[in-house]
């Protein structure tokens, strides 16, 4: 099989992308690390705190077009049934 030759342009889009997709990455794992310390949380009163940062995340990855909208609304319920699960231990 033949090597294509690429573009100038091809090229471009190829290190945007690479950019972009490092960039979000890095977005991406702001979020994993907080719903963690908020799953981790010894309190409920700890894990509340926590939560306003956690939902500001969320609404910036939605706005970056990172996450979707239903799927951030998944996400918040979920921490916040877990928060509401921490009462009961």
């Amino acid at each position: 099989m033949a090597i294509k030759k690429r573009s100038k342009s091809v090229l471009k889009n190829i290190r945007k992308a690479r950019r972009r997709h490092s960039a979000n990455a890095g977005k991406k794992q702001k979020l994993k690390a907080a719903i963690k310390k908020i799953k981790k949380a010894k309190s409920k009163s700890e894990a509340v705190k926590f939560y306003p940062q956690l939902e500001s995340i969320i609404d910036k990855l939605i706005q970056d077009g990172i996450i979707k909208k239903n799927a951030a609304g998944r996400m918040k319920s979920k921490i916040s049934r877990t928060i509401q699960a921490q009462t009961k231990k």
